[in-house]
């Protein structure tokens, strides 16, 4: 039975930050030049000029990913150093505002603005997104969609372990992934429907390029579904879009790991004429909504079993249930980091720590908020770099 590669790529977007005042900077430009000449087209610009994405090379497993991931960051906070900027990956900026960004002026972001408005300028978010390579035939576009269907379900459990945006506008949100929320905003996002085939797919991509809704005069441009998890033909890919960037590399690349992983399962099932049960899409939003809300602290549904469930327990299971193929990717630790995330928490976990313990100590909210951006710095280069004073 066709087995695909599941090679890695990870895209991670990144905040640009000023080192004085520790809010949002428009400096992609400035930084493109220098960053271009170091890292050559892994470097691209966003949405808005306080953003910056890189994206690994194609990945042979995930040790190889590792080392791509720690220099990438090395490389654009060396960048960012050299013009009085700090980079920062948290999914939203604790205190700076939409309204104090600028959009990049590139033809796909006029494009995308025009369309979008006001819902596009909100998007002041940042999102890693996971590719594992299928091949780019015909057989690797139908198995493309059968594991997506089936990979859904593991969407929300995902985000819970990456969630690194409890903070907006300077206000803690009482989320621990505020971008999910402020993503789902635009049409054609979060959890995909299920399909029969590729062809299914094919076809419902041709209506929406016919009718104008992928890119200006009807162009056929199936990046602009912005699912949580979507084929993406062009790079013959699964591409996950559900975490929330994180704030370190460690964190990343257990995500990527579990990402990799359930879906080596998934088709380590399949070749014993198996499938995980295709679960409403209804339920399957219940549960982010809860991930997005509560993170590793809260309960997800068992939809089996008809009962909410500890994230810790279901995580457990998670684990036992890729058990089989972890020692073939050679992940078992990289997943098993899981646990440490579950003990030590999430990044959204640790910057509201911070921020408490600030206000605790006599902070204002200003002054703390200030504080979760220093932590946030600090942890985006752990082992990365070694900068006194970043």
């Amino acid at each position: 039975m066709f087995r695909p590669p599941l090679t890695l790529g990870i895209e991670e977007e990144y905040m640009i930050v000023d080192a004085k005042s520790r809010a949002l900077s428009s400096s992609v430009t400035e930084m493109l030049a220098r960053g271009r000449e170091m890292i050559g087209d892994q470097l691209k610009v966003e949405f808005m000029q306080s953003q910056i994405e890189i994206g690994t090379k194609v990945c042979k497993d995930i040790k190889e990913a590792r080392e791509e991931l720690i220099w990438l960051r090395r490389a654009v906070a060396q960048v960012a150093i050299e013009n009085g900027k700090r980079i920062a990956a948290a999914a939203t900026h604790p205190f700076s505002k939409i309204h104090e960004q600028d959009i990049t002026d590139a033809e796909r972001y006029r494009e995308l603005l025009a369309d979008l408005q006001y819902v596009g300028r909100r998007l002041l978010i940042f999102g890693m997104h996971i590719h594992m390579g299928f091949g780019t035939d015909d057989a690797a576009h139908e198995l493309t969609i059968d594991i997506m269907n089936q990979l859904r379900y593991f969407l929300p459990h995902v985000l819970s372990i990456s969630t690194s945006s409890p903070f907006w506008h300077g206000r803690n949100t009482g989320l621990k992934s505020y971008r999910a929320v402020i993503f789902e905003n635009l049409p054609r996002t979060g959890i995909p429907p299920v399909f029969s085939s590729y062809q299914e797919y094919d076809h419902m991509v041709e209506v929406f390029a016919k009718v104008g809704s992928l890119a200006k005069g009807g162009g056929k441009d199936p990046s602009r579904l912005w699912w949580d998890v979507r084929p993406s033909p062009r790079f013959g890919t699964l591409e996950v879009r559900a975490a929330d960037v994180c704030t370190t590399v460690d964190e990343a690349i257990c995500v990527a790991s579990v990402v990799q992983a359930l879906t080596a399962k998934l088709l380590k099932l399949r070749a014993n004429n198996q499938s995980w049960r295709l679960y409403r899409t209804e339920f399957i939003r219940e549960n982010k909504w809860r991930a997005s809300r509560y993170g590793i602290e809260g309960e997800l549904v068992d939809f089996g079993i008809e009962k909410a469930v500890p994230l810790t327990q279901l995580w457990e299971e998670i684990l036992e249930l890729i058990d089989d193929v972890v020692d073939e990717l050679g992940t078992r630790a990289e997943c098993e980091y899981v646990r440490t995330i579950l003990k030590n928490g999430t990044s959204a976990d640790r910057q509201l720590a911070t921020y408490y313990q600030a206000l605790d100590d006599g902070c204002t909210n200003e002054e703390a908020l200030h504080l979760v951006v220093d932590r946030i710095i600090t942890e985006t280069v752990q082992g990365v770099i070694d900068q006194p004073g970043v």
